[in-house]
């Protein structure tokens, strides 16, 4: 099954992430089939930039969001 979901980057205590397309056996910082956005959880208000044309591509092809990313995707304004 294919996720959408965070695959987390930057320092200790200082994380970052970026929202990837991946086969869910993979491990969580590791291969990956396409990058769709990234999210800065430390800027106020978090910043997310989401390209809201591979989002809605690979949600019509039936890829799988986590629940943050789900929250993430309605936040940005690409689906309700």
């Amino acid at each position: 099954m294919v996720k959408i979901r965070l695959k987390r980057m930057g320092a200790n205590k200082k994380p970052f992430y970026r929202v990837i397309v991946a086969d869910s056996r993979a491990p969580r910082d590791g291969k990956f089939i396409d990058e769709v956005g990234t999210y800065n959880p430390l800027t106020d208000p978090a910043t997310i930039n989401l390209d809201g044309e591979k989002v809605k591509k690979w949600l019509g092809n039936g890829a799988q969001p986590t629940e943050t990313v789900r929250a993430l995707i309605k936040k940005s304004g690409i689906i309700e």
